[in-house]
């Protein structure tokens, strides 16, 4: 049976059906189509906004995190009055807002090997808005296994990128555009370097234009082409892609036929739940520099994190400066290390150990933690 609009559809929907290359059946597929989008935040805010702005009929929005004010700088699906609230929920919301004729479901999960094949079965188009390599190579394969499309997109600074990765249709998969993560802590989150707050409008609308694109049979997709785009030179690059014979996941001869742990493909182990001897709690950190010896404080964030606020009398050489500024040191002075969360000094701190310092720790949690627990002044960001 064809699915029918109503006439308050037609009436939202008037500028689509006036396009010849769109028009009712273009409208009718979107209405009968699904989406799920993995990731509430960056790109998935873009993303949940204009599908269903375009009367895509059934939305999925899976997340497990809940907003931050510092989300609202470019997750424009929130807002602050929904601070602390589930982002899952602060979208459905705003889309149940927006066009009350989709269907928007949420799943408050993070998705695993256990659960990707149930969240994605359902859905026609699966959409990546994620910003972690273990969950995009999870969401590829599992795409790949169900025979899905994966529209991928991904954001850092000034820069983003995307593509549809679909083996089924001779395109390739993220793992024949990145066939091995990066080592770990080496490519900053968002969290760390940073992101101009337009740059997931950009990315994330042209992924969900390429979903549009898919679900209605209309126009061309990137499937085969990575779409590169510099938001400061305000330029697009287009590479071609292709499907790797080999691949281990959508190659000829796979040897990747199931879900694996993708927390140890990308080398992430978890975290010690109680402190090493090589690490220093910000209460303890600001007993000590009280004390008649007061340890080095060494600060290795960048200078634009410096001037948003720094512990007093700390000295800052960032962790990429590290390496080649050693001899400032003094190896015999006990040191205390600290960046914004204590991922950049937990590096730090191995580096100066393999140095040859012996008296160093790292502050736990970094700024943020001490703006928690010592010095509600220090601003977070």
């Amino acid at each position: 049976m064809t699915t029918q609009l109503s006439n308050e559809e037609i009436r939202r929907y008037s500028r689509h059906l006036i396009l010849p290359e769109f028009g009712m059946e273009g409208q009718r597929r979107l209405k009968e189509g699904s989406v799920l989008l993995i990731g509430a935040g960056g790109l998935g805010s873009p993303l949940a906004l204009y599908l269903a702005a375009a009367g895509v009929g059934h939305i999925g929005l899976v997340d497990f995190d809940v907003v931050d004010e510092s989300n609202l700088q470019r997750q424009i699906a929130h807002g602050t009055s929904t601070i602390g609230v589930r982002k899952t929920e602060s979208a459905k919301r705003r889309l149940n807002d927006m066009n009350p004729n989709v269907e928007v479901s949420t799943y408050e999960v993070q998705v695993t090997s256990d659960n990707a094949f149930e969240l994605m079965r359902p859905y026609d188009v699966i959409i990546d808005g994620t910003d972690n390599f273990p969950t995009r190579y999870l969401t590829n394969d599992a795409s790949v296994m169900l025979g899905k499309p994966n529209v991928y997109g991904s954001i850092f600074r000034f820069e983003g990128q995307a593509t549809v990765f679909y083996p089924k249709e001779g395109g390739p998969c993220y793992r024949c555009l990145y066939p091995e993560p990066p080592p770990p802590g080496l490519v900053p989150s968002c969290a760390e370097g940073g992101v101009l707050g337009v740059l997931p409008g950009v990315i994330g609308t042209i992924q969900a234009t390429e979903a549009i694109k898919l679900l209605t049979g209309i126009g061309e997709t990137l499937v085969n082409r990575l779409m590169l785009y510099d938001a400061l030179a305000m330029r697009f690059r287009e590479l071609k892609l292709r499907r790797n014979p080999n691949c281990p996941v959508c190659g000829d001869h796979p040897t990747v036929t199931e879900l694996i742990d993708y927390d140890m493909f990308c080398g992430i182990t978890p975290e010690p739940a109680t402190f090493t001897s090589h690490e220093i709690a910000p209460v303890e950190v600001n007993t000590w520099l009280h004390s008649d010896d007061p340890p080095f404080l060494l600060d290795v964030r960048e200078p634009n994190e410096w001037e948003i606020g720094h512990l007093p009398d700390a000295t800052r050489i960032s962790v990429n400066e590290l390496q080649g500024r050693l001899n400032e040191l003094d190896t015999a002075r006990e040191m205390v290390v600290y960046c914004r969360s204590g991922a950049r000094s937990g590096r730090a701190v191995d580096m100066l150990r393999a140095a040859g310092f012996r008296k160093v720790k790292n502050m736990t949690g970094g700024i943020l933690r001490w703006s928690d627990d010592v010095d509600t002044s220090i601003p977070k960001y």
